[in-house]
């Protein structure tokens, strides 16, 4: 057996697993009931199990079940006890939701959660009810739930395509496959059609509908498929993972997996697309392996880069490939099948040789595994252009036979050596212990040199032990026959010697260059873990990839502008735009690959989980070592390690700024608010001046008249201005809290017009809102605020006697209002920034103010759950557009004497003392 594959377990292993084990406990158990589509039994088959619990004494709450009308479920639900659902305000509306506080407060052993995939109701604390269930689960609570598998993640759009609907309602893959039980809830096409027209899936009018659409019944066997492959995924998941928790070495014919033996012989290829067939045909996942044994490894350079090829075509048909180093092909084949739960094994046909004692592969295979089944695949087309000849011609050849030489003499040497070291010895020891410093020899030539050199050193050293120390010496004459005997077992045990010195020699290279490999990803995770800029991240990844493999690198982060950034140094050959290429499409290209594979470049884009992070170029100085397996999976995990430190340096960096910005904006707000509550005495102080300074007596002269009013109008700009910054830095701190109540939209306009008398000048005002316009739940100060800001920007920035128009209408579940102009309009491209605090629409402007009027506006829609925009107005001028969530208006009860309406159901709301009362402007359009 070989030493690197001891059955002995891990240490580190054991303990992480203990570790698993620890953690598991602490944490709640989920049970998922799985299914094809809604009405299967999912919910009465949870609540089947729940009402067992119930019945063995487990404290069982239901925290949330939705029995959509059925009342066979609604039977089910009767004995247990059920949780109150959580009232959650959406748009003015109280909704139920679940209590995940509730179940927490309660702590019940067993919680049934319904529908996992649900989207819970914006305000609660977790955005999907799968997040809830998992802090369940981490508080120790067990949970039941369902699920359909048009709700997997990586099904949705599978489904959608089936079914021509997309659900938005998902969750990942990774919640499925976590989960501790999955039970399969089945009900054939048939059966469910007939339990939908019962109406025992849906309310008759839903029923119907869903008919028409989702319930065909093509849909219905193409998802019970999907639901059942996916439980059988889940399901070999779990054996293989009690297989490995119990040491099973035995096959277990429960999945249908291939595996491929790729070997030196001609028709590798053909075996290799004979078992891609094959597994197609059975629909099954399968591997292709090639294992090099020593004397395969001393095969040519141009047979081994044909095996490779062959590797490479097997991964191109879709196998898992790989590279198993050992002693023997069969013994590394049976313990790859079983290690993987391969049941079948592909591999191509060998004619039995009666002159050798070795027994062929598949006898062999037999042998050691008779629960494994065997494909023998028949002989192909010969192909002799894609298996080159085993002596490669070219330079190499030369150098390989100067260094095979070269080990030769060594051994030759170290036989001489041997032989004057013995001819001292003779006189103090017999030939029996001459014959051990000879085995020596071969022991220490096959340790340093390798099996070639051994079995030349034992040939050299029985001649020399015959030639110089059995008589009659320096002649090959053999005087008593018993020396032959001795000549025979000395060449038989230095022969076996140098080969297992040779194997030894050949697995403590392999597990030299395994270590080799692990500690260079050690390294580069280390250091790459310690870079705190992307420039250092690129240093780093060019300084290891290319020690690692001996090759020019570089990496290609994106800038600010997500664009690549071109390498500071020039690379001869390097082409951007398949750097690009490759950046766009998340695919490799370039040397050994099926795109640009006469690029002397590799690219690989750098993946991370959220987006691609740039991409790694790299030319090797030997291509062929990148066609190795496990040489192109480490420099894939080199290029994912070099990925995530961009994308950790990006975060750092987005961190970094939003803290110095958030620093900026406390320091901002602070001043803000310092100087806008000291001016506003004084200010105050100066407008009542100002004001008695116009009506004093006697009467000023004319000129002192305007004078005295430019003050009045000059001190009540700033004022508003003072304002202004006192709003932004009381809304930014969170100081001021909505007092929302139900509004009448004309009032709002008209108490807006009001406050901005005299803005507008002289143009024309039209007001559009429409009398039969639902009340909307609002802050009427700050609404009135809003709009009184947007007429005054309107007053501000267009010319004198152009229209400005006021409206309002139904916007689906939103009301909507506007105010519309038609001046020079705002800058293309300003749209949003226009938004934001101390923008103007021209940096430099005539015009006073500082560009806040719009920044409070956004504000205070955002407060109330509406949007705010620009967008240009048919003909010139922009037009401001903000909504309101519409809300459900109180029901008005009109008593039978046409006396005062009272609210059904909602609360009157009470009258607001900072609206202003006025008449209704949509009774005079025009003002």
């Amino acid at each position: 057996m070989d030493p690197m594959d001891s059955p002995r377990p891990d240490p580190d292993a054991l303990l992480a697993q203990l570790r698993q084990q620890e953690a598991r406990a602490a944490r709640g158990r989920l049970r998922i009931y799985f299914g094809a589509s809604a009405g299967v039994g999912k919910t009465c088959a949870m609540l089947a199990a729940a009402q067992q619990r119930l019945a063995e004494g487990v404290d069982v709450l239901a925290g949330v079940v939705e029995t959509h009308g059925r009342a066979e479920t609604a039977a089910l639900l009767v004995g247990l006890p059920l949780l109150p659902p959580a009232q959650v305000v959406w748009q003015g509306r109280p909704l139920a939701e679940f209590d995940l506080d509730g179940v927490l407060a309660r702590r019940p052993a067993l919680v049934l959660v319904d529908e996992l995939a649900h989207a819970n109701v914006p305000g609660a604390r977790h955005p999907k009810r799968w997040q809830d269930v998992e802090e369940l689960l981490n508080a120790g609570i067990d949970v039941y739930s369902t699920l359909n598998v048009q709700h997997l993640d990586s099904l949705n759009s599978v489904v959608g395509g089936i079914t021509g609907i997309v659900v938005h309602e998902t969750l990942p893959d990774t919640v499925f496959d976590a989960a501790d039980e999955v039970v399969l809830v089945d009900t054939p096409a048939d059966e469910l059609l007939a339990r939908l027209a019962a109406g025992k899936v849906y309310l008759p009018a839903q029923a119907e509908r869903a008919a028409r659409h989702f319930f065909r019944k093509g849909n219905l066997m193409a998802l019970r498929e999907l639901a059942l492959r996916r439980t059988a995924d889940r399901v070999e998941g779990d054996v293989q993972a009690y297989r490995s928790d119990r040491a099973i070495a035995q096959v277990w014919q429960t999945g249908g997996g291939l595996l491929c033996a790729v070997g030196p012989r001609p028709d590798a290829a053909h075996v290799v697309r004979s078992a891609a067939r094959l597994a197609q045909q059975l629909g099954v996942p399968w591997q292709a392996v090639f294992v090099e044994t020593p004397a395969l490894q001393r095969l040519g350079r141009a047979r081994r880069d044909a095996i490779l090829q062959t590797l490479q075509l097997a991964q191109s048909l879709g196998a898992r490939t790989a590279v198993l180093p050992a002693q023997q092909v069969a013994p590394a084949l049976v313990d790859h099948a079983r290690a993987h739960n391969l049941a079948r094994l592909v591999l191509g046909r060998s004619a039995a040789r009666w002159w050798l004692p070795v027994p062929r592969l598949s006898d062999a295979l037999a042998a050691l595994a008779p629960d494994v089944d065997r494909i023998e695949v028949g002989q192909g087309p010969a192909a002799p252009a894609a298996m080159p000849p085993a002596r490669p011609a070219g330079p190499l050849w030369p150098e390989r036979s100067a260094h095979a030489v070269r080990r030769a003499l060594l051994a030759a040497l170290i036989c001489a050596a041997t032989t004057a070291v013995s001819h001292a010895l003779v006189p103090f020891f017999d030939l029996a212990n001459i014959v051990m410093v000879f085995l020596l020899a071969v022991v220490l030539s096959g340790v340093w040199l390798g099996r070639g050199p051994a079995v030349l050193a034992a040939l050299l050293n029985v001649a020399a032990f015959d030639f110089f120390f059995v008589p009659p010496r320096l002649s090959f004459t053999v005087s008593d026959a018993q020396y032959l005997l001795t000549f025979a077992v000395m060449l038989v045990v230095g022969l076996v010697v140098g080969q297992l010195t040779a194997g030894l020699r050949f697995q403590a290279r392999v597990a030299t260059h395994r270590a080799a490999r692990s500690r260079a990803l050690f390294e580069a995770a280390r250091d790459l873990s310690a870079t705190l800029t992307a420039e250092q991240v690129v240093d780093q990844a060019r300084a290891v990839i290319g020690a690692e493999f001996r090759a020019d690198v570089v990496v290609l982060p994106l800038d600010a502008d997500e664009r690549l950034r071109p390498p500071a140094e020039a690379a001869p050959g390097l082409d951007l735009g398949a750097a690009q290429w490759v950046l766009d499409q998340r695919q490799h290209a370039g040397l050994g690959t099926d795109t640009l594979a006469g690029s002397a470049w590799l690219y690989l884009p750098l993946l991370t989980a959220v987006r691609s992070r740039g991409v790694l170029a790299l030319r090797p100085s030997a291509p062929h070592f990148l066609q190795v397996p496990e040489q192109r999976e480490q420099l894939d995990t080199f290029a994912a390690l070099t990925a995530l430190a961009l994308e950790r340096v990006h975060y750092v960096e987005v961190a970094q700024s939003a803290t110095v910005q958030m620093a900026s904006e406390r320091l901002r707000n602070s001043l803000l608010a310092a100087l806008s509550h000291d001016l506003r005495t004084p200010l105050a102080a100066l407008v009542g001046l100002a004001e008695t300074l116009g009506t004093s007596q006697p009467p000023l002269a004319a000129p002192q008249q305007a004078l005295a009013a430019a003050m009045v109008a000059r001190s009540r700009h700033m004022a508003e201005m003072v304002t202004n910054l006192l709003d932004m830095a009381r809304i930014q701190s969170g100081e001021i809290q909505l007092r929302t109540e139900w509004q009448s939209l004309s009032e709002l306009v008209a108490g807006a017009v009001r406050a901005v008398e005299g803005a507008l000048g002289d143009r024309p005002l039209t007001i559009d809102v429409p009398a039969d316009l639902p009340l909307v739940a609002c802050d009427a100060v700050l609404i009135e605020r809003v709009l009184a800001n947007l007429l005054e920007n309107a007053g501000k920035y267009t010319p004198p006697g152009t229209p400005v128009t006021v409206a309002a209408r139904l916007a689906g579940a939103d009301v909507e209002l506007s105010v519309r102009d038609q001046g020079p309009g705002v800058p293309a491209g300003q749209e949003a920034a226009i938004f934001e605090k101390f923008t103007r629409g021209t940096a430099e402007s005539p015009t006073p103010g500082m560009g806040l009027g719009l920044a409070i506006g956004r504000a205070i829609v955002q407060a109330h759950g509406g949007q705010i925009g620009v967008a240009a107005t048919p003909g010139g001028g922009a037009t401001f557009r903000f909504t309101l969530p519409r809300g459900t208006p109180p029901v008005l009860d009109i008593g039978d004497d046409g006396g005062p309406a009272t609210a059904i159901d909602t609360p009157t709301p009470t009258p607001n003392p900072a609206a202003s009362p006025a008449a209704n402007p949509a009774a005079n359009p025009a003002t």
